[in-house]
């Protein structure tokens, strides 16, 4: 981490600013705010219930969000660990995807037992189970896969907060969800945090690429210079070079 160089501390400052940014946006709210004119209603017959959840609920609903965030974050450091000796990562992402449905089939089939909602038709459920299949699991873990196995998973991590931006951003246009003063500065600090981050993380690569490159620089330096002129002195007789005395 290195939190004595200015790099070490930009990519804690930027972490820290995401991580407040993202708490900003969940539970800070504030003024009411419009972003765009218009809005695409996907499902204009359903309608949206106002639920209010329990204490209880609430706490478990945190327990869970904890536990995925650690999942997730083990979850990429396996990656980083896995690239270095099995580096095919359209692979790993069908051995994911495979073992994902052993997991969740049975877990769907216990939690919904009505027949009539595993019933595809041509409707949002196919466009949604489509979505999810082809892009959120397929296209999104083979780059996640390759961006670890890359830039580390540090670098993959940085950018989770802009998904709650961009999901502002969607769901202000597609459900037409309200938008707070909040939920913009929370995007703010997000972005802000992710640029800090990237940042750090551009002069610590510059600094690698020079420590990398110096010692071969000095190595060619070496082997391009002139080899030194060595001059060698045979000594001289003494008794040859003295004059003969009568």
């Amino acid at each position: 981490m290195n939190i004595g160089t200015a790099r070490g501390k930009a990519k804690i400052l930027g972490t820290l600013t995401g991580i407040s940014g993202a708490m900003i946006l969940t539970f800070c709210k504030g003024k009411r705010t419009q972003i765009w004119m218009t809005h695409i209603n996907l499902s204009p017959h359903v309608a949206v219930s106002q639920s209010t959840s329990s204490t209880t609920s609430t706490i478990w609903g945190c327990m869970i969000a904890f536990a995925s965030c650690l999942s997730y974050s083990l979850w990429l450091i396996i990656q980083a660990k896995m690239a270095h000796r099995f580096s095919w990562h359209y692979s790993r992402t069908a051995l994911m995807s495979i073992w994902s449905l052993y997991q969740s089939f049975p877990f769907a089939f216990y939690a919904e037992r009505d027949r009539n909602q595993w019933k595809l038709g041509w409707d949002l459920k196919l466009l949604a189970g489509a979505y999810t299949g082809i892009f959120s699991s397929g296209v999104a873990f083979s780059i996640v896969s390759w961006c670890v196995m890359n830039k580390g998973p540090m670098f993959v991590a940085i950018f989770n907060p802009l998904m709650l931006a961009l999901t502002v951003l969607a769901g202000s246009i597609l459900p037409d969800e309200t938008v707070y003063i909040g939920s913009i500065i929370g995007m703010v600090l997000i972005v802000s945090g992710l640029y800090i981050v990237l940042w750090g993380k551009s002069k610590e690569a510059s600094e690698e690429h020079s420590r990398a490159t110096s010692p071969s620089e000095s190595m060619h330096s070496r082997a391009t210079s002139p080899p030194e002129s060595i001059q060698i002195t045979c000594p001289t007789d003494s008794s040859q070079t003295s004059s003969p005395t009568n």
